[in-house]
């Protein structure tokens, strides 16, 4: 999906009180359109979880994005995967 209309339904989804986390591979545009919770990774279109076959990264990827609905800080949160917070 676009990473601008994800954001801007992550930010509709959560103005009715449920909470949102997103993957993106484009950082440079989620920082602009700045979705509630968005975790960014740095594989290519089609494998925003890594690589094929990987299910230990994929799952890590996946603990880490969720990990974001725990954080006390006040959205909007950007994380670059494997790194703390970027604000």
């Amino acid at each position: 999906m676009c990473n601008q209309s994800v954001g801007l339904i992550q930010r509709a989804v959560e103005e009715v009180g449920i909470s949102t986390v997103s993957i993106t591979l484009v950082e440079s545009l989620t920082k602009k359109i700045k979705p509630p919770r968005a975790l960014a990774v740095p594989y290519g279109f089609g494998h925003p979880l890594g690589e094929p076959n990987n299910p230990e990264l994929q799952h890590a990827i996946i603990a880490e994005a969720l990990s974001l609905l725990e954080n006390g800080e006040t959205p909007p949160i950007l994380k670059v995967a494997g790194t703390p917070r970027v604000p």
